[in-house]
């Protein structure tokens, strides 16, 4: 019986968990390995601030999933690889694995700097917001300071200021950038788009611009600038997990890993979702939820072609295309190369992310939490 080994429990991670339970079921003993306990659902975070929507909705228990699987859960995180020796080394344990499936998605990128990990909130999971609920209920800032211009910034931004309209609360909301543009890798015509809306939401918007440091509740910024009685978002970038930038394989700037066209970084080492550096047609995929999906499902499809000797299937991706959600649903992104704006690219995030969010309460929960229903 192979033992098979897969690293992380988001879309990636479950989707090839799935997959190999349908492929060859009680053939493989299956190892789930993830430091959390709940599978969170990451797409609908910042409307958890604007919208009401429950964070507990957000999470599905990771033990539960493995044990209508028939898989062994370890609640732990991984501390290194190798990929010679074919173990996974936890605190606790050195895990030996016949094949191993990497896919431990991405945290926020502090780009080193201790002061700003300590002092800003960051959005990688549903704890995460709601220790931002809880700070933003106890206490009224001054200014509301989202450090990062790009889908997750923009859409903080307006969810916070949906939040503070709701509550009458007329403070200052600044979305800071470091490059010259937000969105800065999308159509100008969506950057526009963007930012006249950011403007209508009184979103005041800062490119060449970020946080230096914070010291209390006061920020400074490069320009000079410094503001009091400040909370500062940070969702300026993202990186691969420590353990998968220690490998010595070929990865990007953020620590994807490079792999080939049937998303094997070795022959027995694959690498999907966020950890895995895709190449499509000359460039290199984004990290989408879509990807993640279907990369898991290839891997795990490959994984078994090769345990079974038979040819592998490519990897061959599918991009339904972007949205960037606001919170007055105006909306921008491409569907099928279509170009949206307004309520109806909202209405379809919120129509995906239902679709693929886990378990039937929290289906409910969502979609009641929308209509206002608490």
């Amino acid at each position: 019986m192979k033992k098979i080994v897969i690293i992380g429990a988001g879309f990636a991670g479950l989707a090839a968990l799935r997959r190999l339970q349908k492929l060859l079921g009680k053939e493989l003993e299956l190892v789930l390995v993830d430091n959390r306990i709940t599978s969170d659902f990451l797409p609908l975070l910042p409307d958890c601030i604007g919208r009401g929507i429950d964070p507990q909705f957000l999470q599905y228990k990771v033990e539960d999933l493995c044990k209508s699987l028939n898989c062994v859960f370890i609640n732990e995180a991984v501390n290194a690889i190798d990929l010679e020796k074919k173990r996974v080394m936890t605190a606790t344990k050195n895990i030996v694995y016949d094949y191993l499936l990497i896919a431990s998605g991405s945290e926020t990128n502090f780009y080193g700097n201790d002061n700003i990990r300590q002092n800003a909130y960051k959005i990688d999971d549903a704890a995460d917001i709601k220790k931002i609920l809880e700070v933003i209920r106890a206490r009224v800032f001054d200014h509301y300071i989202v450090c990062g211009g790009g889908y997750t910034g923009v859409e903080v931004a307006t969810n916070l200021s949906l939040l503070l309209t709701k509550s009458k609360h007329l403070n200052r909301i600044m979305l800071l950038e470091k490059g010259t543009e937000i969105l800065g890798n999308l159509p100008n015509w969506m950057r526009e788009y963007a930012a006249m809306n950011l403007d209508r939401m009184k979103v005041m918007v800062f490119t060449a611009t970020a946080v230096e440091r914070i010291e209390g509740a006061k920020a400074y910024l490069t320009n000079g600038n410094s503001f009091d009685n400040s909370m500062v978002i940070w969702a300026a970038g993202v990186r691969t997990a420590v353990f998968t930038q220690q490998l010595p394989q070929e990865k990007n700037s953020q620590g994807r890993l490079k792999v080939d066209e049937y998303l094997r970084l070795q022959e027995n080492c694959f690498v999907a979702g966020d950890s895995a550096y895709v190449q499509d047609k000359g460039s290199f995929l984004r990290m989408a939820v879509q990807f993640a999906i279907c990369e898991g499902s290839t891997a795990a499809e490959n994984i078994v072609n090769t345990i079974k000797a038979k040819p592998l299937v490519k990897y061959r991706p599918i991009d339904l295309g972007y949205i960037i959600p606001m919170a007055n649903n105006y909306s921008c992104g491409t569907v099928f190369g279509t170009e949206l704006i307004g309520r109806l690219p909202t209405l379809l995030h919120f129509f995906m992310c239902l679709y693929r969010c886990r378990g039937f309460k929290n289906k409910l929960g969502i979609a009641k939490n929308l209509i206002g229903i608490h």
